[in-house]
Order: C-alpha cells, then sequence, then structure tokens
C-alpha cells in the first residue's frame, strides 16, 4: 500500500503555491448562513476568488431564512453562482416588490410572507463547472458533476451528471448498487489519515478496495 500525504492543510489560504485563484473557500466565508467543508476550493482567475460572496452567492440579504451549506471535497468553477431568494410576490396582480423601495410603500405586504424556496444544499465531492446556475431550494446529491453551464432548478441524485437548461440528468456516474456502497463508504468523512492511506482507490475506480478499506 502506497501512503499518501500529508496533504494540504485544510486552514490554508491559498492551498496552491503561487496561485492565488484558488481558495480552500471555508477560510473565506464571513455570513453567518454560508456553511462549506474543508478541502472544498473556488477557482476564480477573473473576480478573485475571495470575492465569492459578493459575485457568487445572489440575493442573499441580511434577514435571509435561507442558508447555503456545501459539503467536503467540492470543486467549484468561476462563475458558479447561487441564487438564495428574489422570489416576489406570486398571489397578486403584480410581482412588482413595491415595499422595497419605502416612502409610503413599505406597509402594502411584508416581505417576511413571500414564499421562499428553501436552502441550497450541496453534498460532497461535487464539481460544479464553469458559469453554472444553482436556483433556490435544491439538494445537489454527493459524487454529481453539474456541466458547465448547466441551470440547476432541482435536486439532482448523487452521482449523477446534469446538464443543460434546465439541467436534467445525462448520464448516472456509477450503477445503482456501486452509488448505495459508495454513499455508505462516504469517504469524504474519513480522518486525512485513513484518507491518505486510500488515495490510489479513491483516485481510480476500485470500489471493492475502498469497500474493503471502510
Amino acid at each position: 500500500m502506497t501512503l499518501f500525504g500529508p496533504g494540504p492543510d485544510p486552514r490554508s489560504i491559498y492551498p496552491i503555491k503561487d496561485l492565488s485563484s484558488i481558495i480552500f473557500l471555508k477560510n473565506f466565508v464571513k455570513t453567518s448562513n454560508i456553511f462549506i467543508g474543508d478541502y472544498t476550493y473556488f477557482d476564480d482567475p477573473r473576480n478573485g476568488p475571495e470575492k465569492f460572496e459578493k459575485y457568487n452567492v445572489l440575493y442573499n440579504y441580511a434577514l435571509s431564512k435561507v442558508k447555503l451549506v456545501i459539503g467536503k471535497f467540492c470543486a467549484i468553477a468561476a462563475e458558479t453562482r447561487f441564487i438564495m431568494t428574489g422570489d416576489h410576490k406570486l398571489d397578486a396582480i403584480s410581482t412588482y416588490p413595491f415595499p422595497l423601495f419605502g416612502q409610503g410603500w413599505e406597509g402594502v405586504f411584508s416581505f417576511s410572507d413571500v414564499p421562499i424556496k428553501g436552502d441550497i444544499i450541496v453534498g460532497n465531492d461535487v464539481w460544479f463547472g464553469y458559469g453554472t446556475l444553482i436556483m433556490g431550494g435544491v439538494n445537489i446529491g454527493d459524487g454529481a458533476i453539474v456541466a458547465a453551464g448547466a441551470v440547476v432548478t432541482k435536486d439532482v441524485p448523487a452521482y449523477s451528471i446534469v446538464a443543460g437548461n434546465p439541467a436534467k440528468v445525462v448520464k448516472m456516474r456509477f450503477d445503482d448498487p456501486t452509488i448505495d456502497r459508495l454513499l455508505q463508504i462516504a469517504w469524504w468523512d474519513w480522518e486525512i489519515e485513513q484518507i491518505n492511506r486510500h488515495l490510489s482507490a479513491i483516485c481510480h475506480l476500485d470500489v471493492d478496495r475502498l469497500i474493503k478499506a471502510n
């Protein structure tokens, strides 16, 4: 067995030496309703990855009721955007947000009564391609791949590949029994020392060896 490691410190600001476009996202997020797992990285050479909360998490108002939760070991490409809220009133003649502007309009209805779609929950080991758009209230399963430019409006199954607008499943990465086994293993929850011991199996299609390691 080849022992790899120790790997980068998850507390690193810039985990790749002399490359400032990639960050471990957890170390930069300040907003209280955004939760990021260890080793999840964001790559943005144009705007700078440090501005993730400004340019990539949209409509995250101070009084937002929703959360953005992203698991461990996720890869997030530039221009990936998460739509936190921004719903408008649908049970009325007009969808225009009159109270937003105040000056006598603030009492016409309360924004707290406007329905929201819910939290955005992203599993572990998820890959977001360039320019993906994730709408509010969706759940993205472990091991999924969201193809570049996809607009995700519905839940994404674990270990699926979704593409298009709206995003649809174009392929499952593994058969159902293998997916079940991988979800039971949940290698991303192992201690990093155990991950390092079995990194070769994780980085290849050696599911049986990974199961024996669990």
